[in-house]
């Protein structure tokens, strides 16, 4: 087994974080006045920049390890998803993004303000800190078994809080001075890293096969194995189990809604948009991310490609080699990190160590500023109101980045157990958690946009609906209030389609409350505000 560092792999090490320290000082030079300048960076930042910056905040480790794993395992249907991410996109930029704009909203739960009052507002907001407290959890733990592999040799738990430690440390630090503007440009190195990892490795992979690029499309379109070809791209299946969750009918539903709350309900994200200039811009920032990850997924799934032939094409494969193991230390690994493990050169294993690290950063630090700009423009400011300076504002915004970057470290740690508890696979594992808050935030948005019913109370119970309905639906939930013979085992995609439907219908069955003046005022707004407030009731239910 090849697996320890060497120089040259050290090197490299030593060279990211480098880059790291100098770009995080380059980015963050200057002063930071409010906390509306800390989190949207006053909407100058460059559309392009964005993009890519939206780009790397979806595609996380998870992503890195988890898309070869798929490839190799299966076909080219995960690319697919991109349609509904594409139609999302679109959905999202008509219907959410004018309205940001409209009435100047740092966080995109201030909208429900708006329609409900400011209770709603901060239920909402509750809801997704504890969804992205889930994701990029889960996102933070992939991240720290690969790198505790890597750098370890194994997963001992105190091997894995050391990676999280490294991780989290990192991310706080490369984020926490220059607010969003360092993370979104972060972002950009961040996935130029990455990406440059996996190109090399693709190449490596390809150079180690033996053939021409005619004979490798031959052999993946029919394997030697008797599968199905592996460059199948769409999936015309009705499946709707977790085996399905990748065909085009779980695409344009499950996908469609997950990539709507992902680009206009999840701060996370959304977040980017309202750094914009304005609506238009926003808009190209989301549908030029989606344009932007066909290519890098495609890289990522071609990794796999190849690993199937080389591990399991007798034309490629050596009986000398390794056979590729599930399992490493007792951890269910991918077939990726197997490689990674076991195959790659000096230097080129200590740049997938970089990617690994970039991809996770690139999402921890959006994590860590989207979240910390919910509990402080939602949460903290209409409390404190004139009790909190201008001055303080961002001292206080970064004291909430240092406890959010502890809460995910506990997360992540929950995560080493969860998941080996679930016996999800790391992709489903990553994607399926966003399930248990988007089904009542999307419910609960969908109410105020589209409809002229709904209160408080009935949204509050919509959120409180959609995670326990995501629960409900888990398998190893189901072992302890269903008979074996109920018990039944559905895709994500299709949770987050039933989590939604029952959401919106608790959130339909309360009658209408006009926002009043008194609840403006209550948040803190003028009379001219609280007259605002009241045209976007009338706005949103047209």
């Amino acid at each position: 087994m090849n697996s320890a560092f060497q120089s040259a792999d050290w090197s490299i090490f030593i060279v990211y974080f480098l880059l790291l320290a100098l770009t995080g000082w380059w980015f963050n030079r200057g002063s930071i006045g409010t906390s509306r300048e800390f989190f949207t960076g006053n909407r100058q930042i460059p559309t392009w920049v964005i993009a890519v910056s939206v780009l790397a905040t979806a595609q996380s480790a998870a992503t890195f390890l988890g898309a070869p794993d798929y490839a190799y395992r299966g076909d080219l249907t995960y690319l697919t998803t991109n349609l509904g991410a594409l139609a999302a996109a679109f959905f999202v930029a008509h219907f959410l993004l004018p309205k940001f704009y409209q009435y100047k909203v740092t966080t995109a739960y201030a909208l429900l303000q708006h329609r409900f009052g400011e209770r709603t507002k901060r239920h909402a907001g509750w809801m997704y800190l504890v969804g992205r407290l889930f994701a990029s959890g889960a996102r933070l733990y992939m991240a720290a078994i690969a790198l505790s592999m890597i750098l370890f040799t194994d997963i001992a738990p105190p091997h894995v809080l050391g990676a999280i430690a490294l991780l989290c440390l990192v991310s706080f630090a490369y984020s926490t001075w220059g607010g969003i503007r360092s993370v979104i440009y972060g972002d950009a190195i961040q996935c130029a890293v990455y990406v440059g990892a996996a190109v090399l490795v693709l190449g490596y992979l390809f150079w180690q096969l033996p053939g021409e690029g005619s004979q490798i499309w031959q052999s993946l379109q029919v394997p030697a194995n008797g599968s199905a070809s592996k460059l199948r791209l769409f999936d015309f299946g009705t499946d709707m189990s977790p085996a399905g969750a990748f065909n085009l009918l779980s695409t344009f539903t499950g996908f469609f809604l997950l990539f709507i709350a992902s680009f206009g309900l999840d701060q996370d994200l959304t977040q980017r948009a309202l750094s914009c200039r304005d609506a238009r811009q926003g808009t190209w920032a989301l549908v030029g991310s989606v344009l932007l990850v066909i290519p890098v997924v495609t890289v990522l799934l071609g990794i796999g490609l190849l690993l199937f032939l080389f591990y399991q094409d007798p034309a490629y494969h050596s009986s000398e080699g390794l056979a590729p193991q599930s399992r490493f230390a007792g951890e269910t690994i991918t077939v990726f990190m197997f490689y990674v493990l076991h195959e790659l050169p000096a230097g080129l294993r200590g740049l997938v160590t970089v990617g690994v690290i970039a991809a996770a950063v690139s999402t921890l630090t959006s994590g860590l500023n989207s979240m910390a700009s919910v509990l402080m423009e939602d949460m903290l400011k209409p409390k404190l109101g004139a009790h909190l300076s201008a001055s303080a504002e961002v001292p206080l915004a970064r004291v909430l980045m240092f406890l959010l970057m502890l809460a995910l470290g506990a997360m992540a740690m929950l995560c080493f157990y969860w998941q080996q508890y679930s016996d999800t696979p790391l992709l489903a594992f990553a994607l399926g958690v966003m399930v248990f808050s988007y089904s009542g935030l999307l419910a609960v948005f969908a109410v105020a946009l589209f409809s002229q019913r709904g209160n408080t109370f009935s949204c509050a119970l919509a959120l409180l609906t959609g995670f326990v309905v995501a629960a409900l639906q888990q398998p190893y939930i189901q072992q302890w209030y269903l008979p074996p013979a109920w018990q039944f085992d559905l895709a994500f995609t299709w949770q987050l389609c039933i989590g939604f439907i029952l959401a919106t219908l608790v959130a339909l069955s309360g009658k209408p409350q006009p926002v009043t003046t008194w609840t403006a005022k209550s948040a803190g707004l003028s009379s001219q505000r609280s007259e605002e407030v009241s045209d976007a009731c009338l706005s949103a239910r047209n």
